[in-house]
């Protein structure tokens, strides 16, 4: 990773800790996120993965809310980012049981994400 990935990936995580304590704060259900990135197409490569506990969570959650969250705060270090439905997705923890035993690493794998 070059210095200026570090200096964008610490940006972009502690942006995004920002958000998941907001979210857990407003919206019921809601769990963690993470994000996904290849560097050398940012910020259009940037996924960003809330999951929530239960799809009935899921289903009652603003989900335009939670993009318009993260939106705002990775456009307050910089980060614009144009239709941010396209960075953005949702899931559940109660989806990772039914489809992998738990296991997100597989999961993420299934949708083309990888660490």
């Amino acid at each position: 990773m070059r210095k200026t990935d570090k200096k964008i990936d610490d940006s972009l995580r502690h942006a995004l800790t920002q958000v998941c304590d907001i979210a857990q704060s407003e919206h019921q259900g809601f769990e963690w996120l993470t994000h996904f990135v290849n560097y050398d197409r940012f910020p259009s490569s940037l996924s960003i993965v809330c999951i929530f506990d239960t799809q009935s969570s899921l289903a009652q959650a603003n989900q335009e809310h939670i993009r318009r969250l993260i939106k705002d705060v990775l456009a307050s270090i910089d980060i614009k980012l144009k239709d941010i439905g396209k960075h953005v997705h949702f899931d559940t923890e109660e989806s990772c049981e039914n489809d992998s035993n738990g296991r997100w690493d597989v999961l993420f794998q299934k949708q083309g994400w990888q660490y």
